[in-house]
């Protein structure tokens, strides 16, 4: 039976080049200012289950680790009663470079019954969304390195926009306003959209991923309050 030690070299090498990492163990390296290569795309999170938000800031995270400039807008971004005004997210972002948010909601959820004023949730929704615009108007047209400590409106290579789609399902911000930011975005802007629990179907010729998220089984359905570290 011939082992790795029978392969010859220059096929071994071959093969850790077709190898993700190409054989060499991760190691991290210093965070620089840098341009991504294939940014551009829309990317679309929905559904019932939990994870939306975690799965754009993981992106996120991971794009910022490359030098690249996260910014983060949260429309809707309510809560429950035991949920914490200093969410564990805000201080990691706080902590890492090239990574900055903007939390545009306040407590409760537009449509829940739970105390919170519903015409404030829309004024609310309205005035986040022209924050949209605003950056998505003077992000740069072309792709370049940016200061890792520049405000969002001197260029942003990723944006996450969490819960836009809730508002929309809401009824607080018309789709073909959502679909027009879209259409207005610098051509290298990685954009990213979460929320809602109703499929975006008017989002399907216009964005390039969209990923549903499914609940399968859910601890709120047995009680279980919002967990530090976990939900916030």
């Amino acid at each position: 039976m011939p082992t790795e030690n029978d392969t010859p070299e220059t096929d071994r090498e071959s093969v850790l080049e077709q190898t993700p990492g190409k054989g060499r163990s991760p190691t991290p390296r210093a965070i620089e200012p840098s341009v991504p290569d294939e940014f551009g795309l829309v990317q679309v999170w929905w559904g019932d289950g939990k994870g939306k938000t975690t799965a754009a800031m993981g992106m996120g995270f991971r794009a910022a680790g490359h030098g690249y400039r996260v910014h983060m807008v949260q429309l809707m971004k309510g809560g429950a009663s035991s949920v914490e005004d200093a969410r564990g997210e805000y201080n990691a972002i706080e902590a890492f470079p090239g990574f900055t948010y903007e939390n545009l909601g306040h407590y409760g959820w537009h449509g829940m019954r739970d105390g919170s004023e519903e015409d404030d949730h829309a004024a609310k929704a309205r005035s986040g969304f022209e924050r949209l615009k605003e950056l998505v108007a003077t992000a740069p047209e072309t792709a370049e390195p940016i200061s890792l400590d520049a405000p969002p409106e001197e260029g942003l290579h990723m944006l996450i926009v969490d819960e836009i789609l809730y508002a929309v399902n809401r009824e607080l911000i018309p789709p073909t306003e959502l679909l027009a930011l879209i259409e207005s975005k610098p051509a290298h802007l990685e954009l990213v959209l979460t929320g809602g629990h109703e499929e975006p179907t008017y989002l399907s010729d216009h964005a390039d991923l969209i990923s549903e998220v499914r609940k399968m089984k859910h601890p709120i359905d047995a009680g279980q309050r919002a967990r530090k570290g976990t939900e916030y």
